[in-house]
């Protein structure tokens, strides 16, 4: 009897009976899994690196976070010795200006010495104030000056007559200074009429 195999070609067999599109089937496996492992250390290796990144940054931000609290202490300690700076180096011209006009004062030749003399110590022993200029026409002393206040101004007057060189102390003007911004001051004029009777140290000594 004559068979006809009408599926084809017969698949080959293994040694063991089974077929060999069997064995291919499952002959890939090991190497899937590889695949698989390598793809979780990687994730895992870049999870450590992105929080090892992050703490870094982090501890970054706090250095230069206390730096920036430092550094803004330390300008504003300086800006408080810069203020205190000025303001003795304001007090300092004051002196140095008040010891000047006090030097023109003994050393102009417009009156006698001795009222000069009289004039500057007066004004020396008034605190807050300084002239800034002095003017005799033989009848009248004109004085220009700055008051750190009203009282200031007020005291040399009354000092001004208390020396009997004088026969009447007027205040011609007065107004505050806004030039001077550290420290409040006045700008006065003031006008002291002669006293002819008035006699100085010298006089009555060489009267006598």
């Amino acid at each position: 009897m004559i068979r006809i195999n009408l599926l084809g070609v017969p698949k080959k067999t293994t040694r063991g009976g089974r077929r060999a599109s069997t064995v291919a089937a499952t002959g890939g496996g090991g190497e899937g899994s590889s695949t698989v492992i390598l793809g979780l250390i990687f994730a895992g290796a870049l999870v450590v690196l992105i929080g090892l990144a992050h703490v870094w940054v982090q501890r970054e931000h706090d250095v230069l976070e206390k730096n920036l609290q430092k550094a803004q202490l330390e300008n504003q300690r300086l800006a408080d010795v810069k203020a205190k700076y000025e303001a003795s180096k304001k007090k300092a011209d004051m002196y140095e200006r008040r010891v000047k006009v006090i030097d023109e004062l003994k050393s102009a030749q417009s009156g006698p010495v001795d009222l000069l003399n009289l004039v500057a110590d007066t004004v020396n022993s008034t605190d807050a104030v300084w002239l800034d200029t002095m003017t005799n026409d033989g009848k009248t002393l004109n004085f220009t000056g700055m008051a750190l206040s009203p009282n200031s101004v007020a005291d040399l007057m009354a000092n001004l007559r208390k020396t009997g060189a004088f026969r009447t102390v007027e205040i011609k003007e007065t107004a505050q200074d806004n030039a001077v911004k550290e420290v409040q001051a006045f700008k006065f004029e003031l006008v002291c009429e002669m006293n002819p009777g008035f006699k100085t140290k010298s006089q009555k000594q060489q009267q006598s």
